[in-house]
């Protein structure tokens, strides 16, 4: 058995360049509990100290110049994968999101020394377009969901349009993405995407996906279907895709889900009384009226959940309290906010507001001293929070990953570096 060095945590933390507030942040443990470590006062888990052997050895990398690792957001929407990744020390170098309304939320709240890319189909037509893409280690890219959602497709469906790979528009974006891997090979490379996909085509759809990821680019991929309702009082089952260049002993599973009797409620999001710092939301005090519905658009949704009723299907608005887990948040929420309506007792029941929205995907909190800038109009701001990823569920992904990344990101460093010599 090796014999406990109580110097040891001290000696890593110091190399690693962080100090006791920092070195717990990023173990996720409490600043007491890294001050006995440090002190040689208890035994640390060894998880800890690999993790923090890695964040070391990685700060003095003179490939990365610091304990940052460079990532690719692709298809960012507003920021969701960005929020998680860079609080794990990462460092963006490309940005690419088509929407200028997402773009200036993005731009907003994060500090970008790059512009942001457009259609990422410019970067993909040749060798010389590919190369425009900076060098990188992780890939990030919740790629366009619609063309394989359950709505997407019953939609599409009912127009008789195309959709998953046939919808030329977006569902071939998949391999755009699988271009931009082949040609800069990044050691690990996360996608997200919707519950459907795997079913999507009687499975046919993510065969190929999981065909291109591991047999012709060579990726060692696991799949796990995440309820970000174990962090935030909304389900939202999407498909996380996780994959190493080289193998490792990550498992995804073990990503770990907190125990129900600590999952949310709506109250945990839902505006308190005489949040005035609120503004447009509020008016004298209380949530503007201008979030109620109207009388005729009420009127029009209590008919259309009562025929559907009457048919013996589910289809029609949710009315939902303080004490509720609200449905999946989508794009289409502005239209007439029936997927989440906040009960008001004898007045008629209203939308969330934008910030609330906020809230339900994670992006900020209550608490938050600094909130989420929300630059764009209400129209906007719901869609761009139902296209976007919950960031607790992104960031405990993150966190989950953090100590294989490194090492995969270090190794592969160390193999450039080999090459090159």
């Amino acid at each position: 058995m090796t014999k406990f060095d109580p110097a040891l945590f001290r000696r890593l933390r110091t190399k690693a360049g962080f100090d006791i507030n920092e070195t717990a942040a990023k173990l996720g443990i409490s600043p007491k509990t890294a001050y006995h470590w440090d002190n040689g006062e208890c035994k640390p888990k060894v998880a800890a100290i690999e993790l923090l052997r890695q964040l070391s050895i990685f700060k003095n990398d003179k490939r990365t110049g610091g304990d940052r690792f460079r990532y690719i957001d692709l298809f960012a929407g507003i920021g969701g994968f960005r929020m998680a990744f860079d609080d794990i020390g990462g460092n963006c170098v490309f940005t690419s999101e088509w929407n200028e309304m997402s773009q200036k939320t993005y731009l907003a709240n994060f500090q970008c020394d790059h512009p942001i890319a457009g259609d990422i189909r410019e970067f993909t037509s040749s060798p010389d377009d590919l190369d425009r893409i900076p060098e990188h280690d992780v890939l990030l890219a919740g790629f366009p969901c619609q063309p394989f959602s359950i709505a997407g497709v019953s939609k599409k469906n009912a127009l008789g349009r195309p959709h998953g790979f046939r919808c030329d528009t977006q569902g071939t974006l998949f391999f755009d993405l699988a271009q931009i891997i082949d040609h800069h090979e990044p050691a690990v490379i996360v996608l997200e995407n919707v519950k459907n996909l795997i079913s999507h085509d009687k499975g046919n759809t993510f065969k190929v996906i999981r065909r291109t990821l591991e047999d012709e680019l060579g990726y060692h991929i696991q799949t796990r279907i995440i309820d970000a309702r174990a962090w935030v009082p909304q389900h939202r089952e999407r498909i996380f895709i996780v994959g190493f260049r080289d193998q490792t002993d990550f498992d995804l599973s073990e990503l770990e889900i907190p125990s129900s009797e600590h999952h949310p409620r709506l109250a945990n999001i839902l505006h308190a009384t005489g949040e005035s710092d609120e503004y447009p939301y509020f008016v004298d005090g209380e949530v503007s009226p201008k979030y109620t519905l109207t009388e005729r658009l009420w009127d029009y949704l209590v008919r259309y959940k009562e025929k559907h009723r009457a048919k013996g299907n589910g289809f029609g608005y949710t009315l939902s309290g303080p004490e509720n887990v609200s449905r999946t948040l989508s794009a289409r929420y502005y239209k007439d906010g029936s997927e989440i309506l906040i009960d008001q007792g004898e007045q008629r029941p209203r939308r969330l507001t934008p910030r609330e929205c906020a809230r339900l995907m994670g992006f900020d909190s209550p608490e938050d001293p600094e909130k989420f800038v929300i630059p764009v109009s209400d129209t906007q701001a719901y869609r761009q929070f139902g296209n976007a990823v919950a960031v607790p569920v992104v960031r405990a992904l993150a966190n989950c990953m953090l100590p294989h990344l490194l090492t995969a990101v270090s190794k592969q460093a160390k193999q450039i570096d080999l090459f090159e010599y």
